[in-house]
C-alpha cells in the first residue's frame, strides 16, 4: 500500500476527529476545516509548523519515536492508533522488512498438536484466523458456529468476506454495523502492521469493489486491538447467543490469533452453546441451512 497516502489520510482523519475543547484550545467561531488546524497540533507537539506539514504529507522517514509519540499525545491516540502510527512509520524507513515475518511460500497449516489444543476445547468455539481474518483452523464447535461462513464457497472461510457479501451476515451478527466497524479495523491495523502482504491487499481491493459500506469504513482510517470483549450472536440453529471472547496472540505463529468464545455460567446462551456442542459432536459438519 502506498505509505504516504496511508500517513497522511490516517493523520488528517485523526486531527479532524479532535475538538478544540478536547486539546484545551479556544474554538473560535472562524474554523474552516473539522477537528484542530495544523498549526494548532504542530502547537500541541512542540514542533514548527512546517516540519508538522510535512508529516501529514505522509513523510515519516526518519522522525524520531520521541517527536512520534509528542504527535500522538498531541492527537490524543489510543494504543492502538499509536502502535499504527509507529507501524507506518517503521514502514516508511523500511524497518518494518527487518521485523516482519518471513512470507509463507506454502499454505500454512496447524500442527497436529495445536489441532489437539483446540480439539480440547469442548465448551466454546475455539479457532485460529490471521489478520485477514480468514479462518486457518478451529475446532468442531467454532465449525458448527460459523456454519454460515463455511456454507458458502465465495467466503473462501474469511470472516471480512462473509461480513461484507454474504447476506447472511446480516442475521448473524444482530450488531452488524458494530461488528463491521470492527472488521474493517482488524483488517486497516493489519494493513499498518504487515504493508507487503498481498493478500491483503487483494483482499481490500475487493471488498472495496463490490461493498460500499466496507469502503465507507475503509476510508475512516479506524485501527483497534481486539483482544476481549463480549459480542451478540444469531445462530440459525440455536438461536441468539451473547459470548464472550478473549483473543491471544500466537507466539509460535506471529500475526496469528486464537480465539476462544465461551458464554457466561448458568445462562440461556450457555445453554444454547452447549446444545451446538452436543449437535456438533454427532456431526462433523452441521448440513447447510437454506438462506431462502
Amino acid at each position: 500500500m502506498d505509505n504516504q497516502a496511508e500517513v497522511r489520510e490516517f493523520l488528517t482523519s485523526r486531527r479532524a476527529k479532535i475538538t478544540p475543547e478536547q486539546a484545551g484550545l479556544p474554538s473560535g467561531s472562524r474554523r474552516r476545516v473539522p477537528g484542530l488546524r495544523r498549526s494548532e497540533v504542530a502547537a500541541l507537539a512542540d514542533v514548527s509548523v512546517e516540519y508538522y506539514a510535512k508529516l501529514e504529507r505522509g513523510n515519516l522517514a526518519g522522525v524520531s519515536p520521541a517527536v512520534l509519540e509528542a504527535v500522538a499525545r498531541a492527537l490524543r491516540l489510543d494504543d492502538a492508533e499509536r502502535a499504527h502510527l509507529l507501524n507506518l512509520a517503521h514502514a516508511a524507513d523500511g524497518s518494518d522488512a527487518l521485523t516482519r515475518p518471513r512470507r509463507r511460500t506454502a499454505q500454512w497449516k496447524a500442527h497436529r498438536s495445536l489441532q489437539w489444543v483446540l480439539d480440547a476445547v469442548t465448551v466454546g468455539p475455539a479457532f485460529v484466523r490471521n489478520g485477514r481474518m480468514d479462518l486457518l483452523a478451529a475446532n468442531e464447535l467454532a465449525r458448527a458456529f460459523y456454519a454460515d461462513v463455511y456454507a458458502s464457497a465465495g467466503n473462501q472461510a474469511n470472516l471480512a468476506r462473509f461480513q461484507f457479501l454474504d447476506p447472511a451476515s446480516r442475521r448473524f451478527y444482530p450488531d452488524w454495523e458494530q461488528a463491521a466497524d470492527i472488521a474493517v479495523a482488524i483488517l486497516r491495523t493489519e494493513a499498518g502492521r504487515s504493508p507487503h502482504d498481498k493478500g491483503l491487499h487483494d483482499l481490500v481491493g475487493e471488498l472495496s469493489t463490490r461493498s460500499d459500506d466496507f469502503r465507507t469504513r475503509w476510508g475512516a482510517h479506524n485501527v483497534r486491538h481486539h483482544g476481549t470483549g463480549t459480542k451478540r450472536f444469531h445462530h440459525h440453529t440455536v438461536g441468539d447467543l451473547t459470548l464472550a471472547y478473549e483473543g491471544l496472540e500466537m507466539t509460535a505463529a506471529p500475526g496469528l490469533t486464537l480465539t476462544i468464545y465461551t458464554a457466561e455460567p448458568g445462562s440461556a446462551s450457555e445453554e444454547r452453546l452447549s446444545l451446538l456442542a452436543s449437535w456438533a459432536a454427532t456431526s462433523q459438519t452441521l448440513a447447510p441451512h437454506s438462506r431462502d
